[in-house]
C-alpha cells in the first residue's frame, strides 16, 4: 500500500516553501540515487523540475532488455500563491508521481524490485499563475510549455503514463481516475486492455475511460482548444502514451484548493505502480505494432500533429 508515501508527499508539497531540492532530499531519503533537478525561468516565472530513476532487476540501466515505463506527472503547478492560499487540485498529477517513486523505491528496498526500470518526472512550483478557461479556471505554467516536455519525457521511455488532474470538464463525470486511449505519433488507438486490468484492479471498479479528439493530442500553442495538457508528452515522443485523469463528478477548477481527495490519489499510485509491474515484465502492451504498422502503411504518418503545422 501507498498510503504512507502519499501522506508524507502531501504534507511535503502542500507547502509555499515546495521545491525540486526538497523532493530530492525526500527520495533520498527513501534510498533513491541519481535524482536530477533543475530550476528553468519562464516569463512568469520559475519551476524545478524533478526526475529519478528507479532501477529495475533486468532493465536498461543494468544493461538488460525489460522496457523502460516513464511516469509523468503533468500540472500547472501545486499553488496558486498568493492568489489561493494552500494545495490546488492542479497539484494532484505531481503529488502522484512523487508518492510513486517513493514507494517503489521503498518496495526495491524491501527486495521487490521491477523487472524493468522506471523513470519518474514532474515539477515542483507552489506558486505558478492561473489563466481563464471554459468551463473552469485553469493553472498556468510559469514557464513555457516547451519546457515541460524536454525535462518530463526521456528518450528512454518506452511507454509513458502521463498523470494529470483533468476535473474541469463535464465529459468524465467520475469520481476516481481514468484512462485514455493510447497516443503514438499522431495515432489515437484503441485503449489498452492491460491498463483497463491494472485499472479494475487498483480501483476495484469497473475501469473507466476518458474521450479524447485529435485537438487534443496537439501541441499547446497552436490556437487550439485542448481539455488539458495531459497527452502534451505525445508530442515529444515516438513512444505509445497513456493519459491518467484524475477526475471528479463536478467540474472542479484546476485552481480550486481543498479539492484533492487523497484516497483517489492513492488509488491512483496504486494503479501506476501496477501496470509498470505488468509492462516492465513485458505482460502488457500498450498498443498493437502490428496493427499500428498497418494503419500507417493504409494511411500513412500522422507525425504532423505533434507539430504546431504549417501556419
Amino acid at each position: 500500500m501507498s498510503w504512507k508515501h502519499v501522506l508524507e508527499a502531501f504534507d511535503l508539497l502542500d507547502d509555499p516553501a515546495a521545491s525540486g531540492e526538497r523532493v530530492a532530499q525526500w527520495w533520498r531519503g527513501y534510498g533513491l540515487n541519481g535524482i536530477e533537478v533543475t530550476t528553468v525561468e519562464g516569463e512568469k516565472g520559475a519551476t524545478d523540475f524533478v526526475s529519478v530513476l528507479i532501477p529495475g532487476t533486468a532493465g536498461q540501466s543494468a544493461g538488460g532488455s525489460a522496457p523502460t515505463l516513464g511516469i509523468v506527472g503533468r500540472l500547472g503547478g501545486l499553488g496558486a500563491r498568493p492568489e489561493r492560499i494552500g494545495f490546488v487540485s492542479d497539484g494532484d498529477g505531481a503529488l502522484t508521481a512523487v508518492s510513486a517513486a517513493a514507494s517503489l523505491a521503498d518496495m526495491a528496498r524491501r527486495g521487490d524490485r521491477l523487472p524493468g526500470d522506471v523513470i519518474v518526472a514532474t515539477h515542483i512550483d507552489p506558486d505558478a499563475p492561473t489563466r481563464p478557461h471554459d468551463p473552469v479556471p485553469f493553472m498556468d505554467g510559469a514557464v513555457a510549455p516547451e519546457a515541460n516536455n524536454t525535462y518530463e519525457v526521456s528518450a528512454g521511455m518506452d511507454a509513458i503514463l502521463s498523470v494529470d488532474t483533468t476535473k474541469g470538464n463535464r465529459i468524465c463525470n467520475h469520481r476516481g481516475f481514468a484512462i485514455t486511449p493510447t497516443v503514438k505519433s499522431g495515432y489515437i488507438l484503441r485503449v489498452s486492455e492491460g491498463l483497463l486490468s491494472a485499472a479494475e484492479r487498483a480501483s476495484g471498479l469497473l475501469p473507466v475511460t476518458i474521450p479524447i479528439t485529435t485537438q487534443d493530442i496537439t501541441p499547446y500553442g497552436n490556437g487550439i482548444y485542448h481539455m488539458n495538457s495531459i497527452l502534451q508528452p505525445a508530442v515529444a515522443t515516438s513512444a505509445p502514451v497513456v493519459g491518467v485523469a484524475i477526475t471528479t463528478q463536478s467540474a472542479v477548477p484546476g485552481s480550486g484548493t481543498g479539492a484533492t481527495d487523497l484516497a483517489v490519489v492513492e488509488s491512483t499510485v496504486r494503479f501506476v505502480i501496477e501496470a509498470a509491474k505488468d509492462f516492465t515484465g513485458g505482460e502488457l502492451s500498450f498498443y498493437d505494432e502490428d496493427e499500428f504498422a498497418r494503419l500507417v502503411e493504409l494511411y500513412g504518418s500522422l507525425e504532423q500533429l505533434q507539430t504546431l503545422g504549417g501556419r
